[in-house]
């Protein structure tokens, strides 16, 4: 298949209910609205294919990007090309997918994590911030926790709401897995206040991260 005969596959998937929910959280019209499993599908058909990978990339459609993500081999992509790619991501859920299948085992994602948590690109940012909460939860050596929860702090009431999100995921992930630093990111927390109030379904944690934090602690001493 080509890239072409691809679109006119998504295309054949749009469904209106779809963009409206997409446009909810910033999507623009380059969109056909396709089911996040419609596209899993179409990527286990196609399997790992990297230059047609490139080719969706390159349409700037989102469903085609996020299918691109799945297809991709992350390997074959560069940290310079990584960060042009970053840097042209337009939708936060194509940003998620992006860190999700593409950078979160990248052999240069220290480096880029570096780079990115200082980085004014909101998208570069946002998902700098990620790999910090990746690497908080599963491997924080190296990382000084006193000096992100200062910039946290100082910097989270400011930051884009891009970047917010996944700050707030670094800010709950020091207090759940590094319990010396639980009641410095609680008291964070409750200071900044960021999500006190966000809507969340019945049966689903607050991304509040006081409440975030207490819940998984919680569930961990098996109370």
């Amino acid at each position: 298949m080509t890239a072409a005969e691809i679109l006119i596959q998504l295309k054949a998937k749009s469904d209106e209910k779809v963009m409206a929910h997409n446009r909810k959280y910033g999507a623009a019209d380059n969109q056909f609205g396709v089911k996040m499993g419609d596209i899993r599908a179409l990527a286990k058909k196609i399997r790992k294919n990297h230059a047609m990978a490139l080719d969706l990339w390159d349409t700037k459609i989102i469903d085609a990007r996020l299918l691109a993500c799945l297809i991709a081999d992350n390997k074959a992509l560069t940290a310079d090309e990584l960060d042009e790619l970053v840097r042209s991501i337009d939708f936060v859920h194509l940003a998620d997918w992006f860190i999700a299948y593409v950078l979160k085992d990248h052999p240069n994602r220290e480096v880029l994590r570096e780079r990115w948590i200082n980085d004014a690109d909101r998208w570069a940012a946002r998902s700098g911030w990620a790999l910090t909460a990746e690497k908080i939860a599963k491997d924080a050596d190296g990382l000084d926790l006193d000096q992100l929860l200062s910039r946290l702090e100082n910097e989270m009431p400011n930051a884009p709401s891009e970047v917010q999100w996944t700050m707030n995921f670094a800010l709950a992930y020091i207090g759940i897995y590094h319990p010396q630093h639980r009641q410095r990111a609680l008291a964070i927390g409750n200071s900044l206040g960021i999500y006190r109030d966000y809507p969340v379904s019945k049966g689903c944690t607050s991304p509040f991260a006081p409440i975030w934090i207490n819940e998984m602690v919680s569930r961990q001493e098996g109370k």
